[in-house]
């Protein structure tokens, strides 16, 4: 094999590996069947109207359950928004490297209405999972939460 010939195939396999990193992610739950994605501070400034609907929504992962990788938390599109992603435990699990790549996901906006002991519990629950002290006092009203039920994802390399 000429030099000349030698390089192109060297180029080639070069392009080869190049072209299937950028392509490569990992996939996790149903197929991404929707096309139009929603922006997440669209879904933030009225999340009533998206209740029970079936959506598609871009951003970079801040945080993944770290016991079950049962959760992921979405950057929205506008400062300081975030949304969080939950699936039912051991259906999907979420890779604590999942934090910081950008990630696509399909799911259901759901609505959790918690009483007030209901929401001392889910702040209780979530201080736990994040190895900080919870002090009870914190949490003086009921809050309502809208997550998505995460159906499937994809999350970039």
């Amino acid at each position: 094999m000429s030099v000349c010939r030698h390089g192109l195939l060297v180029l080639f396999c070069g392009w080869l590996l190049l072209a299937s990193g950028a392509a490569a992610a990992e996939l996790y739950g149903r197929p991404l069947t929707l096309v139009e994605e929603t922006r997440i501070s669209t879904i933030l400034a009225a999340p009533k109207a998206y209740v029970g609907k079936e959506v598609l929504v871009r951003g970079v992962v801040i945080d993944v359950c770290s016991r079950r990788g049962c959760w992921l938390e979405l950057a929205g599109d506008a400062p300081g928004q975030k949304i969080q992603v939950k699936v039912t435990d051991g259906e999907i699990v979420f890779p604590m490297e999942a934090r910081g790549r950008q990630a696509l996901v399909q799911g259901l906006v759901e609505e959790l209405s918690l009483t007030l002991e209901e929401t001392v519990r889910w702040h209780r629950h979530l201080a736990e999972e994040e190895g900080r002290p919870f002090d009870e006092r914190s949490v003086t009203a009921p809050e309502t939460i809208y997550r998505i039920r995460g159906l499937g994802a994809r999350i970039e390399s």
